[in-house]
């Protein structure tokens, strides 16, 4: 049977290792291997896009893998099939994930109809994988409606699992700090949902994170397809409270934006920036590669470092030879 066969069987055991064999094809940097995965995304395109993509992230500390764990085991209940992809801080040393969320999903990871892929972030910047895209659509032919995508922390280049998702929830403590602290506005605006988590340690504190993070939503605006602020809601994941509120929110955002259009335009958007990200990526690696520029690059370096030549011109230099120009 082949991967792409194995993929579309259906649940059991066959299909867990076809879906760990894909994304560990997808996230190979080997020539051929990415021709394989080409391949393989082209043959499970038609039977992808019918999932939930929910992307979750916030400072660490915050208790994401915990509230995954606990939404996960409330879905399942509810006759959901959810994948995790959890993308971990790479190893300086290793290049692997050096937190393993799955092994702090004990209970969700154990539970066949979920599926959990740490992966190192390999210093991608945006809180993701380098594959995350892929993962994705590797879990939706095998039949998860939700997929979940946790990323590494929150910070100014935290942002592109917004750019990925259906939905971006955005988890803060109620204890982060006065309204400026607590929020980071490139962040935030992006948020589709706002989440205070672990408010069983201070119910008082996160009504109070609560209010304050509300307010400031209102003063920024928003620039997602709602019309109107993103709401905030208070969670314990460790007592599983509040998951129910949770769950009736991102279901009417689902069918808001599926009834407006916005759904499927995000998705047309995505895909042409994905697109247009992998040839970025592309021309950088081509460049790096490249013979022509391999032997201009320490000339051009040390007239830079020596203040003889300026990066402009060196950029420009190393350009045009690696088009031909020169």
């Amino acid at each position: 049977m082949s991967l792409a066969a194995a993929l579309l069987a259906g649940p059991g055991a066959p299909q867990r290792r076809a879906m760990a064999k894909a994304i560990t094809l997808l996230e190979s940097t080997r020539p051929d291997h990415r021709v394989q995965a080409d391949a393989l995304l082209t043959e499970l395109l038609p039977h992808t896009g019918k999932s939930f993509r929910l992307g979750i992230s916030g400072v660490p500390g915050v208790g994401k893998s915990t509230f995954i764990e606990a939404l996960g085991l409330f879905l399942i209940e509810r006759g959901h099939r959810v994948a995790v992809l959890a993308v971990d801080p790479s190893s300086s040393l290793s290049g692997g994930s050096i937190l393993g969320d799955k092994t702090r999903m004990e209970r969700l990871s154990m539970d066949e109809r979920a599926y959990i892929r740490p992966s190192p972030s390999s210093g991608t910047l945006g809180g993701v994988a380098d594959k995350t895209r892929e993962a994705m659509l590797v879990c939706e032919a095998a039949g998860f409606d939700i997929v979940i995508v946790e990323t590494v922390g929150v910070g100014q280049s935290e942002t592109a699992v917004a750019g990925m998702t259906d939905m971006y929830v955005l988890l803060q403590l109620p204890n982060a700090g006065d309204d400026l602290q607590a929020i980071k506005k490139g962040v935030m605006e992006l948020a589709d949902l706002v989440v205070i988590n672990k408010a069983d340690l201070d119910w008082a504190a996160a009504t109070r994170a609560q209010a304050q993070i509300g307010s400031s939503l209102r003063h920024y605006g928003h620039s997602g397809q709602q019309a109107s602020h993103p709401r905030v809601l208070q969670v314990s994941a460790l007592k599983a409270s509040g998951l129910d509120e949770f769950w009736s929110a991102v279901e009417l955002y689902r069918k808001e934006q599926a009834s407006s259009g916005g759904l499927e335009a995000k998705r047309r958007a995505q895909a042409q920036d994905w697109m247009w990200e992998r040839i970025h990526s592309g021309l950088r690696q081509q460049f790096a590669e490249s013979p022509a520029v391999r032997d201009l690059l320490p000339e051009v370096t040390g007239q830079v470092l020596q203040g003889q030549m300026a990066a402009s011109t060196a950029a420009r230099q190393l350009l045009n030879r690696f088009s031909g120009k020169v």
